[in-house]
């Protein structure tokens, strides 16, 4: 009678949830174009003059003929939806790229510009749309009628245009509906790092831009749009140039797209889709009763095993299904994109388990994904703790969670974005390329900027917890991307800092953390002081072997703060080969956040305004203080609770200063590594 009873109403469940319609799925692709071979990429499509030569090259060719009066696109040869064909989810996206504009001859003019552009799939390049309509629209259309957004990066002013150098946010015609102008020249060559971001729930368009090695942070320009009023459907991506009569060359040579709707297209209609659940749900009937049927002769089923079962996880699993953005993965999927594991896909071990390279063949994206080791109740605890916080995460300097997955059991594991260039710590004390003082200072900046977001930014504040190099990932381009939240906490904006057990790797804690184990976004800081002094000088927080002056960092950049040498400290690999006013830049922003009281730190938005040179530099002691604010903690208590920490670096950055009897008789040896700053 139960099986009766349980087989009908499993069916109805099922045809239920068949026809409910799915999440909206992310979708993501990277070009570094200037990495890639002579040939064209795959996926990029052309029109025009457009052409592909080591990078984008959107306007004719030299070689081929005049520069003048040229048009191209470049674009993406799939469609992106703006919303989810089933569910009507409206599509918010994120396009970062960079690119460059120059004149052929310095001294001559040059014309017009180039466009970041969303219009009707495929893209069609009209007739007439050379010169200032920057391959957009037809000289007969300019003013509108075409179902087109853009964002103009404009080098010639015309009739339409507030100046020569400006952005501009089109709706549907070559007259922009927001402008900025923009103060240096855009056509000098140097190279430009945009973001075009539209937030749908918002409906709000934001542009960012920066030029040289600094990625932006800061919005330029914004437009409240509702884009499925001016958009079809699934839309066309990519870019357009053109030049008129004066010539100009026009690269494009990264472009990163991230979209919150897969572009898998969706042409079944609703009646084949009902047909299709009825058929699956009748297949599905039928496999019920079969296995009813062999689990009554064999009296036993031994059936896919779930650890959410195993391990009490059933709440866990609901819970991170009913967030938006990280999917669900099955093990087998992960374990055939690393080839179960092997130790020739794996990029490093860490405190709580290995970090392996992986591909997906269903994303066609490869990825980072880390297994938590098994037994690991702390690293269980911490991927818990990860995809809960992260998933809630949209920032461009925070590793991208792909998604999750538990169901083998005792295996936790967490994809994310691959960082095809580590982390920060590989590139300054391992084997890794050297780092340019421009992209260090970038690094610092982003940095920067991603503490911002989850300290002022987000609903709540987020407090880190385990800020240092090996947790501050590099992507294709060498841009900063902070990652690792297993031992992060969710807090309100303008509580006090809470009690927990001691967490993160010493050397990056703040002395209030080693006293009275609180957390809180001035002990973030102080990590990132530490972070930003490591960036100059290349140098760890302790170094035992180093001659007695130089074995802690913050103290002897400290003492030659008060000599007036602080450029001394700079790292002797760069050769001299800084920015000197940025070098003072960060190591006093790095002094300033590492100050052994709390109360005389900066907040992360003091120190990044600093950093952009937007806010004077603090006058610190010329002597470190001595941190006497906090009394002693027990130490007993306290080397039970440290002595399982490591200083190992690693890629999946996590180093949890674990309950541990092991050092109990340690106590002076581990007072001493306490106390120093």
């Amino acid at each position: 009678m139960g099986i009766s009873v349980a087989v009908p109403s499993l069916l109805l469940l099922l045809s239920v949830a068949l026809l409910l319609p799915p999440a909206a799925a992310r979708f993501s692709f990277t070009y570094n174009f200037t990495a890639t071979s002579d040939s064209a990429p795959s996926g990029i499509s052309f029109q025009g003059d457009a052409f592909f030569n080591k990078f984008i090259r959107l306007t004719r060719d030299e070689r081929v003929g005049p520069l003048t009066s040229s048009a191209g696109r470049a674009f993406f040869s799939r469609p992106i939806p703006l919303f989810d064909p089933v569910s009507r989810r409206p599509a918010s996206f994120a396009s970062a790229f960079s690119f460059s504009i120059s004149a052929p001859e310095p001294s001559a003019a040059s014309g017009d510009g180039l466009a970041f552009f969303l219009s009707p799939f495929p893209s069609v390049i009209p007739n007439r749309s050379a010169g200032g309509l920057l391959g957009l629209f037809n000289s007969s259309a300019r003013n509108g009628g075409r179902s087109l957004v853009a964002v103009e990066f404009d080098t010639y002013r015309n009739d339409w245009d507030p100046s020569d150098d400006h952005v501009g946010i089109d709706l549907g015609g070559i007259a922009s509906v927001a402008t900025a102008d923009w103060p240096t020249s855009m056509k000098d060559g140097r190279t430009a790092h945009a973001r075009v971001a539209y937030d749908a729930e918002a409906k709000n368009l934001t542009v960012a831009l920066s030029y040289g090695d600094c990625s932006p942070t800061d919005v330029l320009l914004w437009y409240a749009v509702d884009l499925r009023e001016h958009l079809p459907d699934a839309v066309a991506v990519g870019f357009s140039a053109a030049t008129g009569e004066a010539a100009e060359l026009h690269k494009v040579l990264y472009w990163d797209f991230t979209s919150s709707v897969d572009s898998k297209e969706q042409t079944v209609v609703l009646w084949v889709v009902l047909g299709l659940c009825g058929f699956l749900v009748v297949l599905v009937g039928a496999g019920i009763v079969w296995f009813v049927k062999e689990w009554r002769k064999t009296g036993e089923c031994v059936p896919y095993v779930d650890i959410d079962d195993a391990m009490g996880y059933d709440e866990l699993t609901d819970e991170f299904i009913v967030q938006s953005g990280p999917r669900r993965f099955r093990y087998a999927e992960l374990a055939a994109a690393t080839n179960n594991f092997s130790e020739q896909r794996k990029l490093g071990q860490g405190g709580f388990g290995a970090v392996y390279r992986g591909f997906l063949k269903e994303l066609g994206q490869e990825v980072a994904i880390k297994r938590v080791s098994k037994g690991s109740t702390q690293g269980r605890k911490e991927y818990a703790a990860e995809v809960r916080i992260i998933s809630q995460l949209r920032h461009r300097h925070l590793v991208r969670l792909v998604g999750w997955c538990h169901e083998h059991r005792g295996d936790f594991l967490l994809v994310y974005e691959l960082m095809p260039n580590g982390s920060v710590d590989q590139h300054l004390y391992g084997k890794g390329v050297h780092l340019t003082w421009p992209t260090r200072y970038d690094i610092a900046l982003g940095l920067a900027s991603a503490l911002l977001y989850l300290h002022e930014e987000c609903l709540q504040c987020i407090v880190h917890r385990d800020i240092k190099p090996s947790n501050v990932m590099l992507d294709a381009t060498f841009s900063a991307k902070l990652g690792d939240f297993g031992l992060a906490k969710l807090v309100e904006h303008g509580s006090q800092p809470y009690t927990t057990v001691l967490a993160g790797t010493l050397g990056y804690l703040a002395p209030e953390c080693l006293t009275t184990g609180k957390s809180s976004r001035e002990s973030d800081v102080y990590s990132f002081g530490v972070v930003a002094l490591e960036i100059a000088c290349g140098r760890q927080p302790s170094e035992p072997t180093a001659e007695p002056s130089k074995a802690r960092l913050v103290p002897w950049v400290w003492e030659l703060y008060g000599e007036k040498a602080l450029l001394e400290a700079a790292d002797w690999r760069l050769k001299g080969e800084f920015d000197e006013k940025q070098m003072e830049h960060l190591m006093v922003v790095g002094l300033w956040c590492a100050h052994p009281d709390y109360t005389h730190r900066p907040s992360i938005r003091q120190a990044l305004n600093a950093l952009k040179f937007e806010a004077p530099l603090p006058v610190l002691a010329p002597k470190m203080p001595v941190p006497t604010f906090f009394p002693l903690p027990d130490l007993a208590a306290l080397v039970s609770s440290v002595g399982g920490a490591s200083n190992t670096q690693n890629p999946g950055g996590v180093t949890e200063c674990e309950s541990s009897g092991a050092n109990a008789g340690k106590g002076s040896s581990v007072r001493d590594r306490l106390l120093e700053p």
